[in-house]
């Protein structure tokens, strides 16, 4: 008796635990990426450009304002990106790279009464998709995203940009 019963009870256990729901992994990779709400900076002060190395010969210089630079929480990297021609004229942008897919996307674009105004276009674009952002992609690949991963803080992100590449890159 004491056999059937025990044999019942595992029958029982058994189903049981067929009917559960399978187990489900829910890591970050499975929930859906959303964007956090962006707030433009102050316009940039030249005291506060650092130079960086696009990667290729231009005589355009390329800097990025180091009080602008945010690391947000949605895994995205924000920046004042500045370039200033060899005839002194300058294209300011509030940019962010998604350093995770390598993407960027164009926040505001500078205007010469130091204000900020939308962009017409404001949308993630791949990164390697369009020849002109090269300063992005350097940015993106020698100094925020190392191997595709964002910088920790932002003092790790201004140490990358004073030495030209993140420290975890071996050239």
């Amino acid at each position: 008796m004491k056999q059937i019963v025990l044999l019942v009870l595992t029958c029982i256990l058994f189903l049981a635990a067929c009917a559960k729901p399978p187990f489900k992994d829910e890591f970050e990779s499975d929930k859906p990426w959303i964007e956090q709400l962006t707030q433009l900076p102050a316009y940039p002060d030249v005291r506060n450009l650092l130079a960086f190395d696009p990667g290729y010969i231009t005589s355009n210089q390329y800097l990025v304002d180091t009080t602008s630079i945010k690391i947000g929480e949605d895994g995205v990297i924000r920046l004042t990106l500045v370039i200033k021609s060899s005839a002194d004229a300058m294209n300011v942008s509030y940019e962010g790279i998604r350093c995770a897919t390598s993407e960027r996307k164009l926040y505001a674009l500078g205007r010469d009464d130091k204000t900020w105004v939308q962009p017409r276009v404001s949308e993630w674009q791949k990164l390697d998709l369009v020849r002109q952002f090269y300063a992005q992609r350097g940015l993106a690949k020698n100094i925020f995203c190392p191997h595709q991963q964002i910088v920790s803080n932002t003092e790790e992100a201004i140490q990358a940009l004073k030495a030209g590449m993140h420290r975890s890159i071996f050239r």
